[in-house]
């Protein structure tokens, strides 16, 4: 372009031998690799594909059983074998608060591995499209609120998940230095808190609303009051797992910028823990005393994230409601007792 007179502007496609890539917004004949298939989002995705696929698309799911992605040979033979065109990347390391405090380097290791021979591969392949996924717990840990995706390196993230975040944070990172230097078409989105059928239902391990699902089952059946750690005044925004999924391929199709783009229900949808715990003894059908245990830490205040990007694409999209969500949930628990993970 005319205006591109700066010589470090140029000598990057100068030394780049390979031509820019082109993306396929029609998506026919498009062979679609999810990495973490067998997760809370991969399923959640499978459950919308097989729904919602268009005419030439081919999902394929992913899951530990089929290769190491922390190894190189075994990725190189995962991308052999299925020859992607589009790849979604939710495979990663992942753990608790002990876990993420107590083993800092593997989390960094094990994720960067991970990513860059996704990445690397998908360049080799000539894939159409990456997208891979973030997380809010990056961000940093002193800022503003809302968050947006500006301000994903503006600080550095809390010091207990530092390994895990810094990690992640290298995708956003080398989204923009394929682009440059490859002219690859790879992007990430940054959700909020997300729950559904497929989750961990673990109480010590699990995330906010499916531990909370798997206590109020344990209270209602052994008749013993259902309690909540903490006050249930802190505020967070929760995104329903197949709206996640339907949010996510939109952007595979339609979203073409490296920048990431926050997937998250609007700031007005936050809620306290103390409805979420309600919504889910409702659910549960779950008739015994409700318990607020102030003895126990609250953990922080609010982490609001703002949507304007995503509402500036798809003003209209209608997210499904905290109480629906936990309700399918809650469905998918009770059906599931025996297989969900907890």
């Amino acid at each position: 372009p005319p205006h591109s007179t700066s010589p470090l502007l140029i000598i990057p496609l100068l030394q780049n031998t390979t031509p820019p890539q082109t993306y396929n917004p029609t998506m026919t004949n498009s062979t679609i690799l999810v990495t973490g298939g067998s997760g809370l989002v991969g399923q959640a995705i499978k459950a919308y594909t097989d729904e919602n696929s268009q005419p030439g698309e081919t999902w394929i799911f992913l899951s530990s059983k089929d290769g190491d992605l922390r190894v190189r040979g075994d990725t190189d033979k995962i991308f052999d074998k299925y020859q992607p065109t589009h790849v979604i990347h939710l495979a990663a390391k992942v753990g608790g608060l002990f876990a993420n405090l107590s083993q800092k380097v593997e989390f960094y290791r094990e994720n960067t591995l991970i990513n860059d021979n996704i990445m690397e591969n998908c360049r080799l392949h000539k894939v159409t499209k990456l997208v891979s996924m973030l997380s809010t717990c990056i961000f940093p840990d002193k800022t503003k609120y809302p968050i947006d995706e500006t301000m994903l390196h503006d600080g550095p993230p809390h010091p207990s998940n530092e390994g895990y975040a810094y990690a992640k944070r290298l995708i956003d990172t080398m989204n923009r230095a394929y682009a440059e230097e490859y002219g690859c078409n790879f992007t990430s989105i940054i959700p909020t808190n997300i729950y559904g059928p497929h989750d961990n239902f673990s109480i010590q391990n699990g995330h906010v609303i499916p531990g909370l699902i798997h206590k109020c089952y344990i209270a209602k059946k052994e008749g013993t009051p259902f309690t909540i750690w903490g006050s249930g005044t802190p505020l967070r925004q929760f995104i329903y797992s197949l709206d996640l999924a339907e949010l996510t391929v939109w952007v595979m199709r339609e979203y073409h910028s490296p920048d990431p783009i926050t997937l998250s229900v609007d700031e007005s949808a936050e809620v306290p823990i103390k409805d979420v715990a309600l919504a889910v003894a409702k659910a549960m059908k779950f008739e015994g005393e409700v318990v607020f245990d102030t003895t126990k830490a609250d953990g922080q205040f609010k982490k609001t994230a703002c949507n304007k990007k995503l509402r500036s694409y798809r003003p209209d999209y209608k997210f499904v409601s905290m109480e629906e969500g936990i309700q399918k949930s809650v469905d998918w628990f009770l059906a599931n007792y025996e297989t969900a993970r907890k």
